[in-house]
C-alpha cells in the first residue's frame, strides 16, 4: 500500500484529503460492508460520504445498469430524448411537493447548487444571496462564495454578494441556554436586521442545508426555516434547500430534510445517494423559475443513460423497501445508545442527528483523529468534520440492519471508552 500511496501523492493534489495514517484501498463490497486490499473487512458507516445509499453490489441497481449497457448506448446527450431521464424527473418532481416542478440533471451536488444559484439570481436580478454560517455547498467558484467554513473556503473572491445567517451555531455563548423557540426568535430577528442593514434592494435567495454535512451534522431546530421563510416571502426572496446529503429519507422523519421544518422550498438540489455510487446530481424547482433562463443550456453528462438507470433503480429500491422507516428505526437504536454512553464519557460533548445521519462532538481534534484510527482497527469506517475538526460524522447505508446497527454501536462505544480512559 505504501507504493500506491507514493504514486497517489506524486500525481494527486495535496489538498485531496485521505483518511487514516495508513490510507486504505477499498477493492470490493457487499451489502453494508467493504474489503480493503489487505483483505480486511469493514462495516461501512460513511458510505462513500453518504453516496452508497443502499450499500454495495445491489442486484436491482447492477441489473438496471447492465440492461442499459447491453443496448450499446452509454451516452447520447440531452439533445435527444432520454427516457430514463424523463422517468426519473417525473418521480422527483412528484416527491418534491414543489408545484409545477421541473428537474435539471447535473453530475454533482456542486453543479446542482451552481444551477440553483443561477436560477435564483436570474429570477430576482440580484447577486445578493443569504446562506448559513458553517454551511458548505461545493468546491466551485460560486459554491465557495456561499460556503461558510474556513477550512473549505479557498478564496474570498466570489460572483455573489453573500450574507451569512445564524441558525446552526447554538454552541456560541450568546445562544447557550436558549430554548428552541427563543433561539428561533433570536435568529429571525437577526435575519430581519441583516435585511434592514446589510443588503441593497432585492435579495435573490437563501440557500441552506437542513442538516449541515461538512459542518459536522449540525442542524437548525425544527421550525427555524419555516420562520425564516415567512420573512423571505414578505420580500419575494427565494429559498433553496440543499438536499445533497439529507435527501431520500436519510433523516428517517422526512423524505427530504427540509420537510422536517414543514416547508416546501422554491428549489431543492440533490446528488450523492441518488445514484448509489453513479454520478448524478440535479435541481428540482418551480417550473417558472426553471424555464426563465434566457440562454440555451445543457449538461453534457447530466441525464446520462447509465446514471439514470442506476438512479431510477436506487430510488425505486428506497421507496419499495420503505428505507425511510428503516433509517428511523436503526438510527434511533444508534443515537439513543450513543446518548446513553455519553452520560459517562466526558470526552463526548454532544451527540446529534436523526435517522442515519448522526455525529459525535468530541472535546479535542486529536480525539477525533484517534477515534478514526481505532474504529478502522476495529473494522468500522467513519468520517470526520465539523467547524473545529472535532466532530465524527456517520451515515451508514439506509439498508443497515438492526443487527449491524447494534454491531456498529458497540464498536463506537468501545472506542469512545478507550479514548476516554486515555485522557483521564
Amino acid at each position: 500500500m505504501s507504493e500506491l500511496l507514493a504514486r497517489h501523492r506524486a500525481v494527486i493534489p495535496n489538498w485531496v484529503a485521505l483518511n487514516y495514517n495508513e490510507p486504505i484501498e477499498i477493492v470490493s463490497g457487499k451489502g453494508n460492508r467493504v474489503v480493503d486490499a489487505d483483505g480486511k473487512s469493514y462495516l461501512d458507516f460513511f458510505a462513500g460520504i453518504l453516496t452508497n445509499m443502499i450499500g454495495y453490489d445491489v442486484p436491482e441497481v447492477r441489473e438496471a445498469v447492465e440492461r442499459q449497457l447491453a443496448t450499446g448506448v452509454v451516452h447520447t446527450s440531452t439533445v435527444y430524448l432520454l427516457r430514463g431521464q424523463i422517468e426519473l424527473a417525473e418521480k422527483i418532481a412528484r416527491l418534491s411537493g414543489i408545484p409545477d416542478a421541473k428537474v435539471f440533471f447535473t453530475n454533482s451536488g456542486t453543479e446542482a447548487n451552481e444551477t440553483a444559484l443561477l436560477l435564483a439570481t436570474n429570477a430576482r436580478k440580484s447577486d445578493q444571496v443569504l446562506a448559513m454560517r458553517q454551511g458548505y455547498h461545493g468546491r466551485s467558484f460560486g459554491a465557495i462564495g456561499v460556503t461558510s467554513n474556513r477550512s473549505w473556503k479557498n478564496s474570498s473572491l466570489s460572483p455573489l454578494n453573500t450574507h451569512f445567517l445564524h441558525g446552526a451555531d447554538r454552541h456560541l455563548g450568546q445562544f447557550k441556554g436558549l430554548s428552541d423557540a427563543d433561539y428561533i426568535k433570536v435568529c429571525v430577528e437577526d435575519l430581519r436586521h441583516v435585511l434592514a442593514t446589510a443588503v441593497a434592494n432585492d435579495v435573490a435567495a437563501l440557500i441552506a442545508e437542513p442538516v449541515q454535512g461538512v459542518g459536522g451534522f449540525t442542524a437548525a431546530p425544527d421550525g427555524l426555516f419555516a420562520a425564516y421563510k415567512e420573512v423571505l416571502d414578505e420580500q419575494g426572496i427565494l429559498f433553496i434547500s440543499d438536499e445533497v446529503q439529507t435527501g431520500w429519507g436519510r433523516t428517517g422523519s422526512a423524505f427530504f430534510g427540509i420537510q422536517n421544518h414543514g416547508v416546501t422550498p422554491d428549489m431543492m438540489t440533490f446528488a450523492k445517494g441518488l445514484g448509489n455510487g453513479f454520478a448524478v446530481g440535479g435541481v428540482v424547482a418551480r417550473g417558472d423559475l426553471m424555464d426563465a433562463l434566457p440562454a440555451v443550456g445543457l449538461a453534457t453528462f447530466g441525464g446520462n443513460p447509465i446514471s439514470m438507470a442506476a438512479a431510477n433503480a436506487t430510488l425505486d429500491y428506497v421507496l419499495d423497501h420503505d428505507l425511510q422507516a428503516s433509517a428511523a428505526r436503526t438510527g434511533a437504536l444508534i443515537i439513543d445508545g450513543l446518548r446513553e454512553a455519553a452520560t459517562r464519557l466526558p470526552i463526548v460533548k454532544e451527540v446529534r442527528g436523526r435517522g442515519l445521519m448522526f455525529a459525535i462532538e468530541l472535546a479535542e481534534p486529536a480525539q477525533a483523529t484517534r477515534f478514526m484510527e481505532l474504529t478502522k482497527e476495529a473494522g468500522l469506517l467513519a468520517g470526520k468534520g465539523g467547524l473545529y475538526g472535532t466532530a465524527i460524522r456517520m451515515a451508514p447505508p439506509l439498508t443497515l440492519t438492526l443487527e449491524e446497527a447494534a454491531e456498529g454501536l458497540a464498536i463506537i462505544v468501545n472506542v469512545l471508552e478507550t479514548i476516554n480512559d486515555e485522557v483521564r
